[in-house]
């Protein structure tokens, strides 16, 4: 059990119910009078919430207390050992209802988690911590959703330090320069240091300062069949030692294809969570190396191993950081060749997750809880300006935008992706829904280009689209079949978009028409107005409906064959009704049965 709830009455777990139901919480305490058989995520221990704690304390990554303050400080108090250890303790209390990050706000992502909860319950969120409070970055806990580990280092000093505004030297070795770049540009007193007696540092390298540490360095193994599993644990903290490298930016393991079964290769990979890329003998020799190996190449048909499989996983750019070192073992221990190379970008796609949002139709309020949840879990936005503009209000501190261009939906779902693959949890982000004329198509694609050790999480969130909000303001309009198509030629031929037409006027379907006009594309709509009338009345309901949900929302209803086509642009949608659709009392509707039909 990692995460626990905790309550003592029935509107503490009425507060808890919606975290239960997400999946966001394991289980429930609750007193006794609550336990429910056929319930059986909700517990008792027989020494009560205090004897549950104890015994799971250690295991608890998340405890959210639905219950009097007093009381949930009073339970966890003993129970306290180091921030480093203890899990995010966030008391959720009726009033608002409200989260307050209690414990672990940085260490343990209690901050983090208190934004991404707090949809799902409704919640406001009360900040408590320095640098949540302040509006600034956490520099003890920043890298962590960045896909970096955090290495050495008087943290504790550093956050003191920042909190009192005192100058701080910043060290970039390693990592996003964007992310290096918006540190500088930041509130926190930062400036950048080429030393090594920096105050932070994000590199590779191991020494003085506080350190994050980007998955940059590839290990290159080669070994005598049967090693030990000892020797190659010695092998590879030796290398890293003598290179005054960090195992914390050790991206994974690399060898050749034939080692794909080495027992003791498996077993470091496994026990050190670094992932194992292998390559052929043929991908190895062609890659430059300063000492090759004529032995080796009569024995693998290559002239290297460790070096030319460290670099090869780097991939292009890739910077050499430690020759080839043989360690030997006692007689039976065998013998480990080791190397390492330095990538110009981390490498962890098993860190990172690609979130495909969609925002609604621009209205905050239209934004849908698990879409604000993964927002809030997102270290970095990216999207069309435009839309990245309007959910600005949500963006914290700590999370980084990318701004795109409109036309540019391949480059920006590229950069999403490549962010991604580096340890980046990612929001692309799109207007309405994402998966409808949205992102998450084109963004699939090329995930599902990529090999599967390359690809990272993959989420598509849906958001509400502009037709489900122009029926909402319209009245009910959607109550019977219908379709969306849209007249941009961009990406489809004009020929395949009016045989789409001519269909949904033969199927007399309810037809919203997205990116309907714009100052190139002008005669279009007019086109697909022609072709609705040839199966429609001419007094058939048709609205134009500009920026929805927006401050300069604008609807008109007009007859299909009266329909204004100059007050139309591509911040419009136009939604056309079919034969028995009918505007009455300022309501447009669509009887859910045609005359003579009976309704079942």
């Amino acid at each position: 059990m990692k995460r626990l709830g905790l309550c003592a009455s029935q509107a503490g777990l009425k507060l808890l119910e919606p975290l239960l139901q997400a999946g966001e919480l394991d289980a429930i305490a609750v007193p006794a009078g609550l336990l429910n058989a056929q319930r059986p995520e909700l517990i008792r221990h027989t020494d009560g919430p205090k004897g549950l704690l104890q015994e799971h304390w250690g295991e608890l990554e998340l405890l959210v207390g639905a219950l009097a303050a007093g009381a949930l400080v009073r339970l966890v108090a003993p129970l306290l050992q180091h921030k480093l250890h203890d899990p995010a303790v966030l008391l959720l209390a009726a009033e608002g209802p409200t989260l307050l990050p209690l414990l672990g706000g940085h260490s343990q992502q209690a901050d983090t988690l208190a934004e991404q909860l707090a949809p799902l319950l409704q919640a406001n969120v009360i900040q408590s911590g320095f640098s949540s409070s302040q509006g600034l970055p956490a520099l003890d806990s920043l890298g962590e959703a960045w896909g970096w580990r955090r290495g050495s280092g008087n943290w504790d000093a550093l956050m003191h330090r920042a909190a009192r505004s005192e100058p701080l030297s910043l060290e970039v070795g390693a990592g996003q320069p964007t992310l290096s770049d918006w540190l500088l540009a930041s509130d926190l007193p930062l400036t950048r240091a080429s030393s090594s007696a920096a105050d932070l540092c994000i590199s590779s390298s191991t020494g003085a300062g506080c350190r994050w540490h980007p998955p940059v360095l590839w290990l290159g193994v080669g070994c005598e069949r049967g090693s030990s599993l000892e020797l190659l644990r010695q092998a590879v903290d030796g290398a890293l030692q003598t290179a005054v490298l960090a195992a914390e930016a050790v991206a994974g393991l690399a060898s050749i294809d034939v080692k794909n079964d080495e027992p003791a290769l498996l077993a470091l990979a496994s026990e050190r969570n670094w992932p194992l890329k292998f390559f052929s003998a043929d991908e190895l020799k062609a890659q430059s190396v300063p000492n090759p190996s004529a032995v080796v190449a009569a024995e693998v048909g290559c002239p290297s191993v460790a070096e030319a499989a460290a670099l090869s996983a780097a991939g292009s750019g890739a910077e050499l950081r430690l020759e080839k070192q043989i360690s030997r073992g006692q007689p039976g221990e065998g013998a480990v060749t080791t190397a390492i190379a330095a990538a110009p970008q981390p490498w962890a796609p098993q860190r990172g997750h690609l979130h495909l949002i969609g925002a609604g139709p621009g209205a905050l309020n239209q934004l849908t809880p698990a879409a604000q949840q993964a927002l809030a879990s997102s270290s970095a936005w990216v999207g069309y300006g435009l839309y990245l503009d309007l959910l600005e209000p949500l963006r914290r501190a700590d999370q980084v935008r990318f701004d795109g261009q409109l036309t540019k939906e391949k480059e920006r779902c590229q950069q999403a992706l490549e962010l991604a693959r580096q340890g980046v949890v990612v929001a692309l982000i799109s207007s309405g829904e994402s998966g409808m004329y949205g992102m998450a198509g084109l963004a699939l694609e090329q995930w599902l280009a990529l090999a599967s050790q390359e690809q990272p999480n993959f989420s598509v969130h849906p958001g509400i689209s502009a037709f489900q909000m122009a029926a909402a303001r319209l009245g009910a309009p959607l109550m019977h079949d219908l379709c969306t198509i849209s007249l941009s030629d961009r990406l489809t031929p004009w020929e395949l978009i009016e045989q789409r037409l001519k269909a949904a006027a033969q199927g007399d379907f309810v037809v919203a028409l997205y990116n309907p006009r714009s100052r190139d594309r002008h005669w279009q709509l007019g086109r697909a107005v022609e072709l609705l009338l040839e199966h429609r009345p001419a007094n058939t309901p048709a609205a134009i409906c500009r920026q929805l949900s927006r401050s300069d929302e604008a609807l008109q209803i007009h007859p299909l064959a009266e329909l204004p086509l100059e007050a139309v642009d591509m911040f419009s949608l136009v939604l056309i009704g079919n034969s028995t659709t009918r505007f009455e009392h300022g309501q447009m509707v669509t009887p859910r049965g045609y005359p003579g039909a009976e309704l079942r």
